[in-house]
């Protein structure tokens, strides 16, 4: 009967992870780095769901009963965007640096939808909770 804040629960602490995953990328979107090194790579939470019975969380990743098993992932590329760029003070000798492949407008959308997510899980556990009172109050 309790499983509703185990789901709602994982699906809040999904949604806060890619929160954090899209809070990163935004940051990072104009880092520039050295053709030496590998440009910053986006990152994104990949979810699965789950039937397990015992809830634990794990760093930036985890369990929480059922609902979701999620782990925070990043972009298999490290080649970034490479940019013409002389006058930059990481650019190579022939004036090329590393920003990385990061679209704001792709990381602006899966925030709102993360937010909305978040927000939706938040309500399930308020409702659930102020079923369960109506009930114990009727026990009363």
């Amino acid at each position: 009967m309790l499983s509703i804040f185990n789901i709602s629960n994982s699906g809040v602490e999904f949604y806060k992870t890619s929160l954090d995953a899209i809070a990163y990328n935004v940051a990072n979107l104009s880092t520039v780095r050295s053709m030496s090194e590998g440009a910053v790579r986006r990152q994104s939470v990949v979810a699965t769901s789950t039937e397990s019975p015992a809830p634990s969380m794990v760093g930036t990743g985890g369990t929480v009963g059922s609902g979701v098993t999620f782990k925070m992932v990043q972009s298999d590329s490290a080649e970034g965007l490479v940019t013409y760029e002389p006058e930059h003070v990481l650019a190579d000798e022939d004036g090329y640096v590393r920003r990385p492949d990061i679209d704001l407008t792709t990381e602006m959308a899966d925030m709102i939808i993360a937010q909305r997510g978040y927000q939706a899980n938040l309500a399930v556990i308020q409702r659930a909770t102020e079923a369960y009172q109506a009930a114990l109050a009727l026990g009363r």
